[in-house]
């Protein structure tokens, strides 16, 4: 099953700046979200543009190694990413996936590491366990209001309070972890635990959901413990 989080793409008329770089940025993205890759065709109907048009876009990001074209003709994601990606807060997702791999197998549930930007949350990973048939999951990339679900009230507990925040939020703060039900996905437990870190890093958190309640309790002394090693790895 995936949750229904979906990564922000960008537009025209949300981005007050360049056309031409917001065009740009949107074919990249559509291309690193597709498994199978995109034709010239496929980011054009995708943007919004003429072939024309999603062909130059193509040719630049293929120039800086962000896409690469395969002899199927279809464009897929290239190492230019990988180096982009790895300079995100100092690694941080490689340096995390090591510890949120051994948390997820262990509880046999998903497990996400999220950060706040703005008034929102962030999946920088997200894994699931490897030996489970059935699994919970959504995108890396994905993002939603801070004031919604375990991860949100974790990173919202992480800063200083804030006139009319949700009394959970001062609750989380004083306990040092949350768990909330059905506020993302109906009938789905969330538990998060705050990665504690040194600004200028943003606000972080380990984040687990489960449709099972018991799974989230049994695994709460797991993240918790797992969110300190965290903050020993990122410091």
């Amino acid at each position: 099953m995936t949750l229904s989080w979906v990564p922000v793409k960008g537009s025209d008329e949300a981005v007050n700046g360049s056309q031409t770089l917001a065009r740009g940025l949107n074919a990249l993205q559509l291309v690193a979200d597709s498994p199978s890759g995109m034709t010239v065709q496929q980011v054009a109907d995708g943007v919004g543009v003429h072939r024309t048009i999603a062909y130059r876009l193509l040719a630049t990001l293929t120039q800086f190694r962000f896409v690469a074209k395969g002899e199927d003709g279809r464009y897929r994601p290239a190492a230019g990413l990988a180096v982009l990606g790895a300079s995100f807060d100092r690694n941080v997702r490689q340096l995390s996936v090591p510890t949120l791999r051994a948390l997820a197998d262990d509880l046999g549930t998903t497990v996400s590491l999220l950060v706040a930007e703005g008034d929102q949350q962030v999946a920088v990973a997200v894994i699931v366990p490897t030996q489970v048939a059935y699994q919970l999951a959504f995108h890396e990339g994905s993002r939603y209001p801070l004031n919604r679900g375990a991860a949100g009230i974790a990173l919202l507990a992480s800063m200083p309070p804030r006139s009319g925040e949700r009394d959970l939020v001062a609750v989380a703060r004083e306990q040092g972890w949350v768990i909330t039900h059905g506020e993302i996905e109906p009938n789905t437990y969330g538990l998060a635990v705050a990665v504690r870190r040194e600004p200028p890093s943003p606000p972080t958190c380990i984040n687990l959901i489960s449709h099972r309640e018991d799974v989230v309790m049994r695994g709460k002394d797991a993240v918790i413990k797992a969110a300190k090693e965290l903050s020993a790895i990122l410091s």
